[in-house]
């Protein structure tokens, strides 16, 4: 059985949305980050960094939402969910993926840090200017890549979808504009997809 260690609202729905894209069966378990149990023992065995996601499936365990999304979609998805290793569509999607989490992701993480996630002493409220305009050269750079394509591979729906949508809709939870009409247009497609509404359901 697989097991996903979470908390709503967070990384955790990329894993979520992807398993039912997959139609797999999976356990939620919640980690509840707000009473602290990111930082239990128990959690820790499991996490040593104590954050969300994680993952179990049989004697396997995995952290890192985009290392399980791969894992995932190796073993159980189709292609056009994870492509094939190998192929110049793997290729693409691992670039997409990458650019996902280290360009367009990181300064809404920032912010992040320095609003809520860091000790208050650690806080630097001065980087969010910067943070803000990193987020906005990203976003400039996938809407280029998008263009007029449905989704970032073409016209099929992937996961390196899921995790550029997710990672958009955080942006729109801090309040980042976002003007650029294809971007709005995907941004349309993604939130309406069953997959990702039965997650959150389950997730709760």
């Amino acid at each position: 059985m697989i097991t996903v260690y979470g908390y709503p609202n967070t990384r955790t729905n990329r894993v979520t949305w992807l398993l039912e894209e997959l139609s797999l069966d999976y356990k939620f378990q919640l980690v509840d980050l707000m009473k602290g149990e990111g930082h239990s023992a128990e959690f820790r065995a499991i996490n040593p960094s104590g954050k969300v996601p994680a993952l179990s499936d049989e004697a396997l365990v995995l952290t890192e939402s985009a290392a399980i999304m791969s894992y995932l979609g190796d073993k159980y998805g189709e292609a056009s969910l994870v492509p094939s290793p190998g192929t110049a569509k793997r290729g693409l999607y691992d670039q997409w993926a990458c650019f996902a989490i280290a360009e367009l992701e990181q300064p809404l993480w920032t912010i992040g840090k320095h609003k809520f996630a860091l000790p208050k002493e650690r806080r630097v409220p001065e980087v969010f200017e910067t943070a803000a305009w990193e987020f906005q050269q990203a976003l400039a750079l996938l809407s280029t890549g998008l263009g007029d394509k449905n989704y970032i591979l073409g016209d099929d729906f992937s996961a390196a979808d899921i995790i550029l949508g997710h990672t958009l809709f955080w942006a729109i939870s801090f309040k980042q504009p976002i003007d650029q009409q294809n971007i709005k247009d995907y941004i349309d497609r993604l939130k309406v997809r069953p997959g990702l509404l039965t997650a959150k359901k389950k997730e709760g």
